[in-house]
């Protein structure tokens, strides 16, 4: 199996999103790995669980959080200690049900209601996500990642044009941030828009610390290698990756490419 080349991933947050769209190079390409939302970082919200005594304090620590929980549901340290702990433990189900009941007794506090929508969009359901984060963004003083990570929500929804209104709100807010600039770019791919993917991508990649951000760049061979030319996005891809991976990336690429209504399936790929 081709190692994936993420398109978008959307990830996602001050705290972690990934928004994460289908589009990717592999046979195993998954859901939500291209959009994120602050960092360059995509995947499922859960950690790897830790080994060893480092296991057992977490263990202990979850339970400890737990009770207190438990006992006053109003207290909202409490809350997202618990919440935090239940993600090391890789408790994802569990830590989106305490936030749920720290953002439903919050309404009106901005902060919860995006942390929440950015656990949702991680765990793939967008749906409830957007609800969370558009209520996040009707706040005062909305920043720039809650618009980033509604954006990637609004893409997985294959609504595109609305997604890159947020996006361009989050850019008023953090000019040139990469990842924004990322998944922007991937909406336009997502929407078979590959001219101005390529454009954008191109742009980003003139900016300071682009080389600390491969994603930019290999989602540029990817947008490059989906209009044919495939030299050209070889080369790209080759400041990245192995020779061996990137033939077998492209391979892949060219194979999809020849069979009908691509954009078709990669579209319902990305709606879930």
């Amino acid at each position: 199996m081709p190692a994936l080349i993420a398109i978008a991933q959307i990830r996602i947050l001050p705290s972690t999103l990934v928004l994460v769209a289908a589009l990717g190079l592999g046979a195993c390409a998954t859901k939500n790995a291209a959009l994120e939302t602050d960092a360059m970082t995509t995947g499922s919200v859960g950690t790897a669980a830790p080994a060893g005594t480092e296991a057992v304090g977490s263990f202990k620590r979850t339970q400890e959080l737990g009770q207190q929980w438990s006992a006053n549901q109003g207290n909202v340290a409490v809350g997202l200690d618990y919440a935090a702990n239940l993600q090391k433990m890789g408790q994802t189900e569990q830590q989106i049900e305490v936030l749920k009941a720290i953002a439903i007794a919050h309404p009106n506090d901005g902060p919860l209601q995006s942390k929440l929508g950015k656990q949702l969009l991680s765990a793939g359901r967008s749906g409830e996500a957007t609800t969370m984060l558009e209520r996040a963004a009707a706040q005062p003083g909305v920043d720039w990642q809650t618009l980033s990570a509604l954006g990637s929500a609004y893409d997985q929804q294959g609504n595109y044009a609305g997604a890159r209104v947020k996006y361009q709100q989050a850019l008023a807010l953090k000019p040139n941030q990469l990842s924004v600039e990322n998944n922007m770019a991937m909406s336009y791919a997502l929407e078979g828009k590959l001219p101005d993917a390529e454009k954008l991508l191109r742009s980003a990649m003139t900016q300071p610390g682009v080389d600390a951000q491969p994603r930019v760049r290999q989602n540029l061979a990817l947008v490059v290698g989906l209009q044919g030319r495939f030299d050209e996005a070889r080369q790209i891809a080759s400041a990245d990756l192995p020779p061996d991976q990137v033939e077998a990336n492209l391979h892949y690429l060219q194979q999809m490419l020849a069979q009908p209504n691509t954009w078709q399936q990669l579209k319902k790929q990305d709606q879930g």
